[in-house]
């Protein structure tokens, strides 16, 4: 098991929300950052320390497109590798990352 503390999460974290998961003008949250493991959505979350756990298998990064009229093309959907946090039931949270050491936690979309 590995313990990730704010540095590698940071990338982590900012290449799954590259567009931002946030509001703008008071409008609906971005789908940047949508993650689904297990028939679950999970979205960034702001925790900076935990710990890996092992393996549970491959998350899908959704595609993201939530403004059209950029001429940019979004973010394409893509895989990961889905993470245990130690502690946590992973219909809670999960972390996701190419490896253990470059996981970012997610927590749950309700």
């Amino acid at each position: 098991m590995t313990t990730i503390r704010c540095g590698a999460m940071l990338m982590t974290a900012a290449m799954l929300a590259l567009a931002g998961c946030t509001e703008s003008d008071g409008g609906s949250a971005s789908c940047a950052g949508l993650v689904t493991y297990d028939s679950r959505g999970y979205l960034p979350t702001a925790k900076s320390v935990f710990e890996v756990g092992e393996r549970l298998g491959t998350a899908t990064i959704e595609e993201c497109d939530d403004t059209p009229d950029d001429s940019g093309d979004g973010i394409p959907e893509s895989r990961t590798g889905a993470y245990r946090i130690k502690g946590v039931d992973p219909a809670e949270g999960i972390a996701v990352g190419d490896s253990p050491a470059d996981a970012a936690p997610m927590a749950v979309h309700r």
